[in-house]
C-alpha cells in the first residue's frame, strides 16, 4: 500500500527570519523518520566531498529559496492531485502493487526524487528545493517526477533491481538500465512512449536529432567515467550544454528490450544480461 506524508504545513518552521536552520531541521527529518538525518547529511556530504560544490554557495541559497517561494503553493496542489488515485492507476496498468511512502519534504539539496530505504521501509523523497529550483512544479512535471521514482520501487520490488557490479564500466551500465525501466515504467503509465517529463526547450527533439553521437560519446566515457566526471545523470552535469541526457539514452535502451520481451521479463534479467544487451544495443549504429 502507497502510504503519503506530506510536510507542506510545517516547512516555515525550519527557517529563522527567513534563513534555514539546520539544528530545527534535523529535528523535523528525525521526527519523519527517526535517527534518519544522517542519510541525509551524508548524501551530501558525498556530494561536497569533490570540492567541486559548498554548502555556503550551492546548496544553502536553494533551500533558502524555499521560504516564502510563490510557487509552493501551486507544488503543492500538483502533488496533492497526482498523489489522490496512485493505488488504483498502478493496479490497473501492472501485475502488482506498491509497498511504499511517498514523502513531501524539504531535504539537502539531496535531489528532486530520491528512491531509498529509511529504517527497513522503502520510500520516495521528493526534495520540495530541488523541485522549485527545477520549476518541477506544475501536474504534469510533477506526474513524471512521482512516476520515474515509482519505477525505482516497481523494479526493486517485482524485479531483480540489487546486483553484484564487477567494474566501474558495468555500474554505469546498469545505472543506464535502471533509469531506462524507471523512464519506461513512466511512459506506460501515461500511456505515451515518447513521453519525457525533462522536455523542455527543444530538450527531447535534440536528444532525439543526436541519438548516435549520445550513444557512441557515453560508450566511450564508459572506460573512464567515474561519480565526478560522468556527464548523463543528473540535472547538475551537462552533455553538450543539455542535462539528464542519460535518462533519454536508458529509455531507448529499455524501449529496445521491451521490443522483443516483456516488462516484467525485462526487470528481472540480471547484471550479466544487461551487459550483453547493452553492448548489441551500442553496436547497433
Amino acid at each position: 500500500m502507497i502510504k503519503i506524508i506530506d510536510t507542506y504545513s510545517i516547512i516555515d518552521s525550519l527557517y529563522e527570519n527567513g534563513s534555514f536552520c539546520i539544528e530545527k531541521w534535523e529535528r523535523y527529518i528525525n521526527e519523519i523518520y527517526e535517527d534518519s538525518a544522517p542519510i541525509f547529511i551524508n548524501d551530501m556530504n558525498d556530494c561536497l566531498g569533490a570540492g567541486t560544490y559548498s554548502y555556503e554557495k550551492d546548496i544553502l541559497p536553494i533551500i533558502n529559496a524555499v521560504h516564502g517561494n510563490v510557487n509552493l503553493k501551486e507544488l503543492h496542489t500538483s502533488f496533492c492531485a497526482v498523489t489522490s488515485d496512485l493505488n488504483e492507476k498502478i493496479c490497473n496498468r501492472f501485475d502488482h502493487e506498491l509497498d511504499i511512502d511517498i514523502v513531501l519534504y524539504v531535504g539537502l539539496c539531496n535531489a528532486a526524487g530520491w528512491v531509498t530505504t529509511v529504517n527497513g521501509r522503502d520510500v520516495i523523497l521528493l526534495g520540495i528545493e530541488k523541485i522549485l529550483e527545477l520549476n518541477w512544479k506544475d501536474i504534469d512535471s510533477m506526474h513524471g517526477l512521482i512516476y520515474h521514482e515509482f519505477g525505482h520501487v516497481y523494479h526493486k520490488q517485482h524485479g531483480v533491481f540489487e546486483q553484484h557490479i564487477q567494474s566501474n564500466s558495468q555500474h554505469y551500465i546498469w545505472q543506464l538500465f535502471t533509469e531506462g525501466v524507471a523512464m519506461y515504467f513512466e511512459q506506460l503509465l501515461v500511456n505515451d512512449l515518447h513521453y519525457f517529463h525533462q522536455d523542455r526547450n527543444g530538450w527531447l527533439a535534440w536528444c532525439d536529432n543526436h541519438f548516435d553521437q549520445i550513444l557512441t560519446d557515453f560508450h566511450i566515457d564508459l572506460q573512464t567515467m567515474n561519480q565526478s566526471n560522468q556527464r548523463y545523470f543528473g540535472d547538475w552535469v551537462s552533455y553538450c550544454g543539455k542535462g539528464d541526457v542519460g535518462y533519454y539514452l536508458g529509455a531507448r535502451f529499455v524501449q529496445r528490450l521491451c521490443e522483443k520481451h516483456a516488462f516484467e521479463h525485462v526487470i528481472n534479467m540480471s547484471i550479466n544480461d544487461v551487459c550483453k544487451a547493452y553492448q548489441i544495443f551500442a553496436n547497433s549504429i
